[in-house]
């Protein structure tokens, strides 16, 4: 992460979202092991459903308790932009608005998350950029 943070904002981007995929891919191969038949919370197919759309991929994904958030920051603190998508454990997706925080909804699929929380992306929004603190070497 700290080469691609080097590299500039865009290379920063990608390492989060290749990152971000492949530990949620293990941790549910993880689970699938430890507890198979229990239920999963679908982040691994809404990571990919926002990976899809070129305006979210332009933000630095990062994670938090399930959640998914969008930040115009490669780095913490982060910028959160538009709401975050909370993967739930009954298949359903829960959508939040960042200010003033508050659900929007519960849709069926990744693909009608996403596209909600696009609906609350700001229009025009900039691209990532790299936090002003972090340091190459």
């Amino acid at each position: 992460m700290a080469a691609a943070l080097c590299r500039g904002p865009v290379a920063a981007v990608e390492a989060h979202w290749e990152s971000l995929r492949l530990k949620w891919q293990w941790c549910h191969a993880v689970h699938q092991i430890n507890a198979p038949g229990l239920p999963y919370p679908g982040i691994v197919p809404l990571l990919e459903a926002a990976a899809a759309q070129p305006r979210l991929r332009r933000l630095c994904p990062f994670t938090s308790h399930f959640a998914l958030f969008f930040s115009s920051s490669t780095s913490y603190p982060w910028t959160v932009q538009a709401g975050s998508i909370e993967p739930l454990r009954n298949g359903r997706f829960r959508v939040r608005r960042r200010n003033p925080v508050a659900v929007i909804g519960e849709v069926d699929t990744p693909e009608e998350a996403v596209s909600l929380v696009l609906e609350l992306l700001p229009t025009g929004s900039e691209p990532a950029i790299t936090s002003s603190h972090d340091k190459c070497v």
